[in-house]
């Protein structure tokens, strides 16, 4: 017998404010449940039954969703899933799925797949002729924007940047052209130098938004230009989960050509085209490497 097939008297059971519920059964399928991102009470009442009548829960690590499970007296199996032993794992799901069983998936907090390699999953399950339920509930993302008092018509999200110098910069080049606001994540520990990142690369009055430890004790958001955050976050040492919201562009007049030209012939009496490039662009929100073009035109003299 598996571990999922396992019995128990207080299988498919969740507890509520004390009082103890019977979950509905489910049919075969992939259940993707969102789990809260910080405060249990945002777990919604569809997936405690989900979790409580499904024959198995895949989860990131079975230590993080315990703390959820106890706290509503689930007695669910886990099983780990996560990237490093997806390829593993992957094969034992779609067999429980096959012998006509419900997998719950979650991640260690909020809507899993957001920003993580599970859709291989997804994939499989679907190509293999089984259905694929979703879950909703907490998002970081999405209560990070709702809360930002940014433009939420058009939104892109663009997950986790590139942590090495280059491709993060080419990255938010590509980004930063969108006529949308910009969700990231970050790590606390590079969230300083991703501000300064983009307000070099994006401009420095770009309008944004860094929203910490969403619905904990000690959530924060913090406003200001691209400008102003990178500096308020230079030598501040962050802690907790992060996410940056970025406005779109604006729509202030352009610097016109001859402008342009005298600011970055002044610029490059006295410093290197790629600085001067990098003092310009932030100076007047023009994109670098337009105004890094034209200053090497000018200082070859063309």
């Amino acid at each position: 017998m598996s571990e999922s097939d396992s019995a128990s008297p207080v299988r498919n059971r969740y507890i509520l404010s004390e009082h103890a519920f019977k979950a509905p059964s489910l049919e075969t399928a992939l259940y993707i449940v969102s789990t809260p991102i910080g405060n249990l009470g945002d777990i919604t009442v569809r997936a405690l039954e989900t979790l409580a009548a499904a024959h198995v829960i895949a989860c990131e690590d079975t230590r993080v969703t315990g703390t959820l499970t106890q706290k509503f007296g689930l007695k669910t199996p886990m099983i780990p899933y996560h990237e490093h032993n997806a390829d593993k794992q992957r094969p034992r799901i779609l067999a429980d799925l096959e012998a006509g069983r419900a997998v719950a998936l979650v991640s260690d907090a909020g809507t899993p797949l957001v920003s993580d390699p599970g859709y291989r999953l997804v994939r499989d399950v679907v190509s293999q002729g089984h259905k694929v339920i979703p879950i909703p509930g907490a998002s970081a993302p999405l209560a990070g924007l709702v809360a930002a008092g940014l433009p939420s018509d058009t939104v892109t999200f663009a997950g986790f940047l590139p942590q090495k110098g280059g491709p993060k910069t080419r990255r938010l080049q590509e980004l930063a052209v969108l006529p949308s606001t910009l969700v990231f994540f970050e790590s606390p520990h590079r969230t300083g130098a991703t501000l300064s990142a983009m307000a070099d690369v994006m401009g420095a009055d770009r309008e944004a938004v860094v929203a910490r430890e969403l619905t904990k004790r000690f959530e924060t958001f913090e406003r200001g230009s691209l400008d102003e955050l990178s500096t308020r976050f230079a030598d501040q040492t962050v802690k907790g989960e992060i996410v940056i919201l970025v406005g779109p562009p604006g729509n202030k007049p352009r610097e016109d050509a001859a402008d342009l030209d005298a600011l970055l012939s002044e610029a490059l009496a006295d410093m290197p085209v790629s600085a001067a490039a990098k003092k310009i662009s932030k100076a007047t929100g023009l994109e670098r490497d337009v105004v890094y073009k034209r200053a090497l035109q000018l200082k070859n003299g063309t």
